[in-house]
């Protein structure tokens, strides 16, 4: 992407690259974009080292008063777990997507579990209390402020385990959680989970298109999990799911988040005059799919 005669860009990233290896590996393609001078879409380094280090995210959480479960870190020669009640839910501390994610019920367990994770992971665990009840994800798509898309709860109804895993995210399990959207919830529920997730959003330096995953507990208590500063944009996920229930085709959402970038860095949404488009199965035909970035209905 050679600058223009002004030395100004003349095209804009639409960065998805969870990155290779290393830590805080969603920051190395935005920081060498920053480097390039090239703009993008989605959060800056900040936001995904922040959002990539889940202890960072949980105290950058609780300094903006989001209730986040209780929880420790722990490595191998450190798993002292006074003050947590069983049971716990063990996780590398720089992993997404539910990588090594245990459910532990004792100190036998949770022994096990961190030392697999700094075994396989090469880095701390994270230990929290696990919070039995609902799981609902809050899709975000916007800046100042972001705009919550339509709630989508995980029903685990039929599941020993109700919590979502590596194997449901990457669609592997025969018992894949059904997401039901929008999520049956109150509306008194439902603002506050919308309040709380914008407030992660904020306090975790996030941009354009952002998905927070929230428990609620039996007596209707809401703790934030964790905040995903890169939301999937696979068409069986979550984020889509919201979307699509807003009204947007998956082209309209593509084409939202790219305006939403463009108007950060130039104050307008992308133009549309000089686009070109080879017609592609599955993919936006035309120029003309590419005019409206708003919902469908």
């Amino acid at each position: 992407m050679p600058p223009d005669a002004d030395g100004g860009p003349t095209g804009m990233v639409f960065n998805m690259a969870y990155g290779i290896q290393g830590q805080s590996r969603y920051t190395h393609v935005p920081a060498m974009l920053e480097l390039a001078g090239v703009p993008y879409t989605g959060a800056a380094p900040l936001g995904h080292a922040v959002a990539l280090d889940k202890v960072v995210t949980k105290i950058q959480m609780q300094h903006a008063g989001v209730p986040t479960p209780n929880y420790k870190v722990m490595t191998a020669g450190s798993m002292d777990d006074s003050g947590l009640r069983f049971p716990l839910v063990v996780k590398p501390r720089h992993e997404s997507t539910s990588y090594g994610l245990r459910l532990v019920e004792d100190r036998g367990q949770l022994h096990e579990a961190v030392l697999a994770v700094v075994a396989e992971y090469q880095q701390e665990a994270l230990v929290e209390e696990y919070i039995d009840g609902r799981e609902v994800a809050v899709a975000l798509l916007g800046n100042e402020p972001a705009d919550p898309l339509p709630l989508v709860e995980f029903d685990f109804q039929g599941r020993s385990l109700r919590a979502v895993t590596w194997g449901d995210k990457y669609h592997k399990q025969p018992d894949e959680p059904q997401k039901l959207c929008p999520a049956p919830v109150d509306e008194k529920l439902a603002d506050r989970l919308r309040a709380i997730a914008l407030a992660t959003f904020r306090a975790c330096y996030c941009r354009d298109h952002s998905r927070v995953d929230i428990r609620i507990d039996r007596s209707g208590n809401p703790f934030v999990l964790e905040i995903n500063s890169m939301a999937s944009l696979g068409t069986g996920g979550a984020y889509v799911t919201a979307a699509r229930t807003a009204g947007y085709t998956y082209s309209h959402l593509v084409c939202r988040i790219l305006d939403l970038a463009h108007e950060r860095y130039f104050g307008t949404p992308a133009p549309r005059d000089t686009v070109i488009l080879k017609p592609q199965e599955g993919g936006v035909k035309n120029v003309e799919q590419l005019q409206s970035c708003q919902p469908t209905t």
